[in-house]
């Protein structure tokens, strides 16, 4: 009979240590529940504890777990559909815009974005000097590039299932630096006779730039943009605009910017 009892709390003992033995959940905050994983659902995780009777299950939520390690050695990662890439695998990470207003003001700037995880993605601007109007008669020639880090508003509270409307849609913030480097007729007043010298202007400018980027059909882009910073010009005259943003003199170097750009997406 001592034999049949204690093979019996025995055989209870080994019951309990296959049913809670291996599994763990890493939470976010570094908690590690050492539990048996009963059911993963799409919102949340369900679980015993050694401690409570196995009529009692618990859960938890998805969003709040890093990882399920099972007893086999196996993981399972989570993460929120939020910041999820592969919520966006089917929307289009790449665009090529022009700046739909820039040749009226005597260059043409061409951009590209590319999108690099949910909520970031960086910017390439190359603008051409002189390929457009010519509206002071300058004769301008040359070039200026750009290069931001765009940080894309999400939103302020999150809901189960949220994710961006497209993965390069909505308001944005970009630090931002720009070069560039153009000749010029410069006009100056010597004594009442106007004259006219080739100037080499040299320039570049550290900005903030706010903007908002709407997609249309995972297809067609428009964005609206303005920017303020810090700028620096070789320029001997009164020349303010430099034709991919407008430089304030040296004694007060404020540089601002602004534009329109029209884009077209690709994979």
């Amino acid at each position: 009979m001592k034999r049949i009892f204690l093979f019996v709390v025995f055989s209870m003992l080994l019951l309990s240590s296959a049913v809670f033995s291996q599994d763990i959940i890493m939470k976010k905050n570094n908690e590690l529940i050492k539990c048996k994983i009963k059911e993963i659902g799409l919102d949340e995780v369900k679980y015993l504890l050694p401690e409570y009777s196995q009529d009692v299950i618990l859960s938890i939520d998805k969003d709040d777990i890093i990882k399920i390690i099972f007893e086999n050695g196996k993981e399972m990662e989570f993460q929120q559909k939020m910041t999820n890439p592969e919520t966006y695998s089917e929307n289009k990470k790449n665009i090529l815009k022009i700046d739909f207003l820039s040749p009226l003001t005597g260059n043409t700037t061409f951009a590209y974005e590319r999108s690099l995880r949910p909520g970031r993605s960086i910017e390439a601007n190359l603008g051409i000097i002189g390929l457009g109007a010519d509206p002071s008669d300058e004769n301008a020639g040359g070039a200026f590039v750009k290069f931001g880090y765009k940080f894309i508003k999400d939103p302020e509270f999150y809901l189960r299932g949220m994710r961006y409307a497209h993965i390069l849609k909505g308001g944005y913030i970009k630090p931002e630096v720009a070069f560039g480097f153009f000749s010029h007729d410069y006009y100056y007043d010597d004594y009442n006779n106007y004259s006219s010298h080739r100037e080499d202007v040299f320039s570049g400018t550290i900005q903030i730039v706010f903007g908002k980027q709407w997609v249309f059909d995972n297809a067609f882009s428009v964005d609206i943009y303005s920017g303020v910073g810090y700028g620096f010009s070789t320029s001997e005259g009164s020349v303010t605009y430099h034709y991919g943003y407008t430089i304030a003199d040296n004694s007060f170097p404020i540089a601002v910017s602004g534009g329109l750009k029209i884009g077209w997406l690709f994979k």
